[in-house]
């Protein structure tokens, strides 16, 4: 291996998507518990955009290279590896530093590449599968029988989140603005989908029973119809708040609903709890993928060099399922 490697950098720091440039850094060394990668693929995600812009820092100690989620094959052992050997193949979650020919995480932060998955389908999983797992099934206590309503439904973290509450057996109700990601959502398994742009869903909602969880990555403009759309004993997980990050809340609904307003981030929790979730997962999402339940949507590839283009492409909105990288 060389000593040095291509990874992309934010030209000044922060900046519109052509700030990222090619650059040559150093290639990084495992420590005590961690693996290196050589990357094949990594997931372009929405955290990458905002700390682009500079408003989303790395935790401590996590590199400043962009990139939350890998795959490809471990190349180098830090003292205390765990489980893997050179040579094995996995996807992996990161504080940082996936846009990158390699990368370094924590041993206990990945997985096997599922059985028949090439590198970019696995690459796109770390990211989604633990921000709806996370957030969904343990903040949200998503259960058979109940029903999720997802905002933002062809998304990355959306039409993982469809496949996922259907495999658990719960009923979708997803929401997208415009006709065609409507009947997208419907393809990918939704129950019932709902155009925000000529339709309301709270009253959809209502009109199909109601909903239990509500994944909410839009903020505030949306919560007030979340309520409305909520049954009985309810739970709202915020992601997100791409359309205001400030709730006016009205207390005695909350209590007449008996009604739970919560959510979380996932790149700052420590690297335990991370780890707790990574086995977590393998034991509940590893059994669905292999049964043909779950397999993430790839909306566009774009070499590693081209990061600029796959960030303008996430922005522009029009993608359905995720954006990835080819190292």
């Amino acid at each position: 291996m060389s000593d040095t490697m291509t990874a992309i950098a934010i030209d000044g720091g922060k900046g519109p998507a052509d700030a990222l440039v090619p650059t040559t850094l150093e290639r990084p060394v495992p420590g005590p518990g961690e693996i290196l990668i050589k990357v094949a693929a990594a997931g372009v995600n929405r955290p990458d955009l905002i700390q682009r812009l500079g408003y989303y820092p790395p935790p401590p100690g996590a590199p400043a290279t962009l990139g939350l989620e890998v795959a490809g094959e471990v190349v180098a052992l830090g003292e205390g590896g765990g489980r893997w050997r050179v040579g094995d193949k996995v996807c992996a979650l990161l504080g940082g530093g996936g846009y990158a020919q390699y990368a370094v995480t924590d041993a206990r932060h990945a997985l096997p590449i599922p059985a028949g998955f090439d590198m970019v389908r696995a690459a796109a999983l770390p990211e989604t599968v633990f921000t709806v797992y996370a957030n969904v099934f343990e903040h949200g206590a998503l259960k058979a029988g109940e029903t999720l309503l997802i905002h933002g439904g062809t998304s990355g973290i959306g039409t993982t989140a469809i496949a996922m509450a259907k495999a658990a057996g719960a009923r979708v109700i997803a929401t997208g603005r415009g006709a065609d990601k409507k009947a997208k959502a419907l393809e990918l398994g939704a129950d019932i989908a709902v155009d925000t742009r000529t339709e309301d869903f709270a009253e959809i909602a209502r009109a199909a029973g109601g909903v239990d969880v509500v994944l909410d990555m839009v903020g505030a403009s949306y919560f007030e119809k979340n309520l409305q759309a909520l049954n009985i004993g309810g739970r709202i997980v915020y992601i997100a708040a791409l359309a205001g990050p400030v709730l006016e809340v009205p207390i005695m609904q909350i209590m007449q609903k008996r009604a739970t307003i919560t959510g979380s981030t996932l790149r700052p929790r420590s690297a335990d709890e991370k780890a707790r979730l990574t086995a977590q997962i393998e034991r509940v999402v590893w059994p669905w993928i292999a049964a043909g339940k779950l397999t993430p949507i790839i909306d566009a590839t774009f070499p590693l060099e081209e990061a600029a283009k796959a960030h303008a492409h996430l922005e522009a909105g029009e993608h359905v399922g995720k954006v990835m990288l080819v190292a």
